[in-house]
């Protein structure tokens, strides 16, 4: 199969027939062969019943359908693992993105090598509101990963069949997929510009909430990628440097107290930093020898991504 256009949505019944003729003329006039896969994230309206319609209508679109709203990572996660095109490409369902935009990113994926590609919707029909704190969150994101990209939180994006095989997504992760990928060893990714239309119908689903979430799974992620299967390198690290800090102010402080200073331990302030140091170290220790018990009890703790093998079955 030559493309899965994947759809997360959430109430966007309006849309959905739109979008989907869409997709459709535009694999039809480039002869691909496809699937259209449109993840219902709970929605309360009527979007499940189009979805039926359409199903029946053309055998090219599948639909998945939550109990409830799980959000958007969730949504495209579930895609990823029933897609089955040489290339995928994700899009939001209310219009914004244009389909028009899937051969191009097609070729840069098949043609230019590319693992990822990215849209950059450099000329937006939002409210300042919503550009404003995105494009913050776009430079701060690009900085902290080293990734070169101008729009993270594009929903339109294309992706080689095995990166979204080899990634998970979940919690309000779908922000940072570039870094995931980047994480998983798939380092070829690029950008695009596109087209970028103003919201046809209903309201946007997100506020400005996600900034602090987006931060704190931004922080989240980064430690995992970094430290995730050696939890002990960073908190034993952290142990063992607040417990020498410790130990060797106490050592001081006995030193002091037998030779220069006959002051008692506890009416000094640097008593109390010693033994502050040293719980803190001791803590940071066993927190550490704890994760690294989760880490190795973790059944995917050893899977990792073997790109080629010779004279193994």
């Amino acid at each position: 199969m030559d493309v899965s256009i994947i759809v997360p949505l959430l109430n966007e019944e309006e849309s959905l027939p739109e979008l989907c003729a869409w997709i459709e003329r535009v694999a039809n006039e480039n002869n691909f062969t496809h699937e259209i896969i449109l993840v219902d994230d709970g929605s309360t309206d009527g979007s499940w019943k189009v979805i039926e319609c359409l199903r029946q209508k053309n055998s090219n679109i599948r639909g998945i359908k939550f109990q409830r709203n799980y959000g958007k990572s969730a949504a495209l996660n579930e895609g990823f693992r029933t897609a089955h095109g040489d290339v995928v490409i994700t899009m939001d369902a209310d219009l914004q993105d244009s389909p028009d935009e899937i051969p191009a990113l097609r070729r840069m994926i098949l043609e230019d090598g590319y693992d990822l590609v990215s849209g950059w919707k450099k000329l937006r029909h939002d409210p300042l509101s919503k550009t404003i704190p995105s494009r913050f969150f776009n430079w701060v994101t690009s900085k902290v990963s080293k990734i070169a990209l101008h729009d993270f939180n594009c929903g339109l994006k294309a992706y080689r069949l095995k990166v979204v095989k080899s990634i998970e997504v979940y919690g309000e992760m779908h922000r940072y997929i570039p870094l995931i990928a980047k994480w998983a060893g798939f380092k070829k990714i690029g950008e695009k510009v596109v087209e970028h239309h103003a919201r046809k119908y209903g309201k946007s689903k997100f506020g400005v909430g996600r900034l602090i979430t987006g931060g704190l799974d931004l922080a989240s992620i980064l430690f995992v990628g970094k430290y995730g299967k050696r939890p002990m390198h960073f908190f034993g690290s952290w142990g063992i440097a607040f417990f020498l800090f410790g130990f060797v102010v106490s050592i001081y402080l006995l030193i002091s107290k037998f030779f220069f200073d006959k002051t008692g331990f506890t009416q000094r302030p640097l008593f109390f930093t010693a033994i502050l140091a040293l719980i803190i170290g001791t803590q940071l220790f066993v927190t550490g020898f704890l994760a690294e018990l989760l880490a190795r009890n973790d059944p995917g703790r050893n899977t990792y991504l073997v790109e080629k093998k010779i004279g193994i079955e």
